[in-house]
């Protein structure tokens, strides 16, 4: 199973994507991550990725499109994975397709998770309090959300239109959340 996990920060897709890579075992794949990872082990694209986040700049599509490749050709991740925080443009969506391409393996679906915007400005300033992340200011928090809705939600359209698109309310028990999705998924 290939899965894209998309939707807005704080709607869950961590959570749901750590619940379908343990049911489908598969890894669960956040660019937050593969950035954490390359810049810890010093390889040499966590080493041009560290040039950008050290001067507080995005790291370029061109070096976040290598480093996603680089993951995706790992030994776990041949039977499927579940990419959440990529693609998050049209750019990117254009070089995953050449990279499943190059591959040789198709997107099963794109779980994209909803919820209103202040139940998302509710949840990430609790997030903030119990982790105490600077990040997570409600300014912070409300320039993220209209990144996404500029540039990434309108991805979905295109993954709609694929006949990839599977909608999922973000909010409830997360157990719930997670079974449905399962369902969904399954019945294709």
């Amino acid at each position: 199973m290939r899965l894209l996990i998309m939707g807005p920060q704080g709607v869950g897709k961590g959570t749901q994507a750590a619940l379908l890579s343990e049911h489908y075992e598969i890894p669960a794949i956040s660019t937050g991550d593969i950035f954490r990872y390359n810049i810890k082990n010093q390889t040499e694209l966590g080493k041009e990725a560290l040039s950008y986040t050290d001067k507080g700049e995005l790291v370029p599509d061109e070096l976040t499109n290598k480093i996603v490749k680089d993951r995706l050709a790992m030994d776990d991740a041949q039977n499927g994975w579940i990419l959440d925080g990529y693609p998050r443009n049209a750019a990117q969506v254009a070089a995953l397709d050449e990279m499943l391409k190059q591959l040789g393996v198709k997107l099963d679906a794109v779980v994209a998770l909803e919820a209103d915007r202040d139940v998302l400005m509710k949840r990430m300033a609790k997030r903030a309090e119990e982790q105490g992340r600077s990040d997570d200011t409600p300014e912070a928090i409300a320039k993220r959300l209209e990144t996404y809705e500029k540039e990434t939600a309108p991805l979905l359209d295109i993954y709609r239109e694929r006949g990839l698109l599977r909608s999922f309310n973000g909010v409830g028990e997360i157990d719930e959340i997670s079974k449905t999705i399962i369902s969904k998924l399954d019945e294709q």
